[in-house]
């Protein structure tokens, strides 16, 4: 899997890492027990601060995404991925309302907006296939 980071980008660089590695999950690109590399070795390969991936990857163990071993290392959670529950779904909510506020203020109809949504995640969990 490859690393994309626009250091330009508003979105802070450990919130894009995540992204990238949630959805290389999502796509089969990153397959449960397979080996991430480690903090120190990823930050030299991509060329930002160890810190930055070291927070990026403690998020993505507190949701559950990923496992950090002291002898295995990193590695995407081999027992399954986190279910969907009523705190995420409030979460998401909170995500999407700014989305499709500013959609709507743009004069975006309902339809293009669940378009888009559906071809992002079509395209997320087709690319792995």
């Amino acid at each position: 899997m490859i690393i994309k980071l626009d250091l330009q980008s508003e979105t802070p660089i450990y919130a894009q890492l995540m992204n990238q590695i949630l959805e290389g999950i999502a796509s089969g690109a990153l397959k449960p027990g397979e080996a991430l590399p480690s903090v120190r070795s990823l930050a030299s390969d991509i060329g930002i601060n160890l810190h930055t991936v070291n927070k990026a990857y403690t998020l993505l163990k507190q949701e559950g995404f990923i496992q950090i071993h002291r002898q295995k290392g990193v590695v995407v959670q081999p027992d399954g991925m986190p279910q969907v529950t009523e705190a995420y779904k409030h979460k998401l909510r909170e995500q999407l309302s700014p989305i499709a506020a500013e959609a709507i203020c743009r004069g975006m109809r309902e339809e293009e907006l669940l378009g888009l949504i559906h071809s992002i995640f079509s395209g997320i969990k087709g690319n792995g296939n």
